[in-house]
């Protein structure tokens, strides 16, 4: 993280001379020591950020950030010759080798979670309902380290959850014995009202502490962490939900974001970009490009770019193979096993190299890197009030359901995912997803949507 063993006259990189002069060597191994402290201070190896998530690596960004700036103040106060050129090197290789560890970390860490280790047992209580939910939603993702031992709802039923192998208790009173009976470390609330406020407390009460955990899974469930604060209000811990906002800094920030990363990607793949363009053009007749009408940003038609994948007119055969899939009712329209894709389209979209022209959607203003994916003026038609909201930003290249379970999602799921992303989405999030987009992409045996 710092140039440890470099003296300070070798550097090139020193400033004029201050009244204290120092080894770089020795201000090195302090700036060490004290960026591991400010990352323990600022609770980067937390348990409840460690694995899934983007606040881990902001909190590893912001310590590193304050650190560099306390050093600058006290090199400045104290009249310390540091070199500019030091912290300009030193402060971004040690962000960038932090956050690359931490992510190597959390791959090795969500593949041994996939295998059962290194996850909490969990004991589910509340209604029917809200178990099911969030019991589905926990096995969707195994290396968030959760693994449902059982379940404790109120009523009288058979012994296993219905439509699951999870085994479950009737009777919410006695969720502190049941989850020792299933051996379970953690309990998760995932409604409050078959408790109340009352049981809640003396179940927190009769928790090992350190051993056992409470988490209590809020009824806002598509609500993001970062728009939820909570205010001790006449001692009741009242939860605060910001409004979400489409305009202002972030809008601002996103599209710069946009514009830096499309442009570096577009020089990056312009080889690519040739090759496959000559690869489409020779492999069957038809135009290299396809066009196609896609409903953006508060209802905005617009031509989004593709390489063409399909044999030239197969947009005349659409409906009818709508109609034999099943799926001319739904506003997700997907074809599976289409026999109109030619030989090279199964390669470009089984790696989505067909969606890479959108970089110039993107440089356009028409489309974003990240956001929910553009759909017909057709599938449009048939959204309800809540997929309408998918509207209030622009459509991306890749999305939140993408890296979720891409073409294994239902509708239904993929709005949900797409809701979720359009109300808490972030500069960090979008740099995620996109990070998520690549391991997807070079997935063997998963299809692009």
């Amino acid at each position: 993280m710092a140039w440890v063993g470099l003296d300070y006259t070798a550097t090139g990189f020193s400033g004029s001379r201050g009244d204290i002069a120092v080894s770089y060597t020795i201000v090195s191994l302090i700036i060490v020591a004290a960026w591991m402290l400010a990352l323990e201070l600022y609770d980067t190896r937390s348990p409840r950020v460690l694995g899934l998530g983007t606040q881990e690596y902001r909190a590893v960004a912001d310590a590193a950030l304050r650190l560099f700036g306390l050093v600058a103040i006290v090199a400045f106060l104290f009249k310390i010759d540091i070199g500019r050129g030091y912290i300009l090197v030193s402060f971004p290789l040690g962000v960038l080798v932090l956050l690359f560890s931490r992510w190597m970390w959390r791959q090795w860490l969500g593949v041994k979670r996939k295998r059962g280790e290194y996850s909490s047992r969990v004991l589910l209580v509340g209604s029917e309902e809200s178990v099911t939910l969030i019991a589905r939603e926990l096995a969707r993702m195994p290396e968030a380290g959760y693994r449902v031992a059982g379940a404790c709802v109120p009523g009288h039923g058979g012994a296993y959850l219905p439509g699951t192998q999870i085994p479950v208790e009737y009777g919410v009173n006695h969720a502190l014995a049941v989850m020792r009976d299933f051996g379970a470390d953690t309990v998760i609330i995932t409604s409050a009202d078959e408790l109340g406020p009352e049981r809640v407390r003396e179940l927190s009460w009769g928790l090992n502490p350190g051993a056992e955990h409470l988490v209590v899974a809020p009824s806002l469930i598509d609500i993001g962490g970062p728009r939820i604060h909570t205010r001790p209000v006449a001692g009741l811990p009242l939860m605060h939900v910001e409004t979400p906002k489409f305009e202002g800094r972030k809008l601002v920030a996103k599209r710069v974001f946009d514009l830096i990363v499309a442009f570096a990607l577009v020089v990056l793949f312009s080889p690519l970009l040739i090759v496959l363009a000559v690869m489409v053009k020779l492999s069957s007749p038809g135009p290299v490009f396809y066009r196609q009408e896609r409903v953006g940003l508060k209802g905005t038609p617009f031509m989004m770019l593709k390489f063409r994948s399909m044999d030239d007119g197969a947009d005349a055969q659409l409906a009818n193979l709508l109609a034999q899939n099943g799926a001319d009712t739904k506003p997700l329209f997907k074809v599976y096993d289409d026999p109109r894709i030619t030989r090279i389209g199964k390669v470009l979209r089984k790696y989505s190299l067909d969606e890479l022209p959108q970089l110039f959607n993107v440089l356009h203003g028409t489309m974003s890197l990240v956001g929910p994916r553009p759909q017909r003026r057709a599938e449009v038609e048939l959204y309800d009030r809540a997929a309408g909201r998918r509207l209030f930003v622009q459509p991306g290249m890749t999305g939140l359901w993408q890296v979720s379970g891409r073409s294994s999602l239902s509708w239904e799921q993929s709005v949900r995912l797409d809701l979720y992303y359009v109300e808490n989405w972030s500069i960090t999030g979008d740099v995620t997803i996109l990070v998520r987009t690549f391991r997807a992409v070079v997935s063997p045996g998963r299809t692009a949507v």
